[in-house]
């Protein structure tokens, strides 16, 4: 079998979900692993090399397609244009209202570089947004609904965390009951962003610092908690640490709509619970690695997202066994 090369840029969370992902895939490997860090004092789980970020030019060979593992935020916008001249690229972009200007970018890249590559890989956007493309074109008379949670925001713990007199903190977001009773019982309601989700933060304080001016400018801050009912809990770095150490999320796609004259209701409903966000994310991209390698064998180039891709094309297995077993 000829396995799949995979590179990995970055060695966070995403990072190292990825490397457990081509360790459970028989038919990838990891060629390598791209660092900001000094390579020699990053330790990872296997044996492949790791390269300093700066000499991609030189391992352009030893990769077929390269899962880029930075954040949104300040990584993703220069990275994956970038890396695009030596590679196939995957990235994980999630910033949702600025997807069409990175698409743009990352597509003028692959199209000078003659690669190929997909962005904004993960569950949302994502799975979920091929369930949202689903719902739309199979129940056009309806509404999408996404509501996310329970689990970990790292943007909004982020943002927690640089609040002055936070040690630590982490924010879970969750939906709220009456909002998903509305959805499934066909109701095609219009919600605020207060009705759809509330806040819960988790928050180690400074010795001296104080609680209230913390709760104050974490429930009043615009665009993260402002929206929304949040509740601001103080605890010690011990509970935190026993209760707050993992990352879990998840969420629900929902399509209410209507067929014939209007009077057939129906509800198409998906939804997934994580313990863990950057692997089961990682694991996402993993698969649409496995697609993109195809896409590049046949000569395809340019940029595309999960809309474009056959899904046949993420399995490790023939179309004789997914006709049979999974059809």
């Amino acid at each position: 079998m000829t396995k799949t090369r995979i590179g990995i840029l970055g060695y966070g969370n995403l990072g190292r979900g990825t490397e457990l992902a081509v360790q459970n895939s028989e038919d990838m490997e990891l060629a390598c692993v791209f660092t900001r860090r000094d390579p020699a004092t990053l330790k990872i789980a296997s044996d492949a090399p790791v390269y300093a970020y700066d000499s991609m030019a030189a391992h352009a060979d030893e990769v077929d397609v390269l899962i880029i593992c930075g954040g949104s935020a300040f990584d993703l916008p220069t990275q994956t244009p970038s890396c695009t001249a030596y590679f196939n690229v995957i990235d994980s972009f999630d910033t949702h209202a600025n997807i069409p200007e990175h698409f743009a970018e990352v597509d003028a890249a692959l199209a000078e570089s003659g690669h190929a590559g997909i962005i904004s890989l993960g569950w949302d956007p994502g799975l979920f947004s091929l369930m949202r493309l689903m719902g739309d074109s199979i129940l056009p008379e309806g509404k999408n609904y996404t509501l996310w949670g329970k689990g970990v925001s790292q943007g909004h713990s982020d943002a927690i965390r640089n609040v002055e007199g936070v040690a630590n903190g982490k924010q879970y977001t969750i939906p709220v009951p009456a909002a998903l009773d509305a959805v499934r019982a066909g109701e095609n309601p219009t919600f605020t962003a207060r009705q759809m989700h509330t806040r819960e933060c988790f928050v180690v304080a400074e010795e001296g610092a104080d609680k209230a001016a913390i709760e104050k400018t974490i429930v009043t801050m615009p665009h993260y908690f402002d929206e929304y009912d949040t509740t601001v809990h103080f605890i010690s770095q011990e509970e935190f640490d026993r209760d707050h150490a993992g990352i879990p999320h998840g969420g629900f796609v929902m399509r209410s709509g209507a067929t014939g004259d209007g009077t057939t209701k129906h509800l198409m409903e998906f939804s997934l619970k994580l313990d863990s966000n950057p692997e089961f994310t990682s694991s996402v991209l993993v698969a649409y690695a496995r697609a993109l390698a195809r896409l590049a064998a046949e000569g395809q180039t340019g940029c595309k997202t999960i809309f474009d891709i056959p899904p046949a094309y993420l399995s490790a297995h023939d179309g004789a066994y997914l006709r049979s077993h999974l059809l």
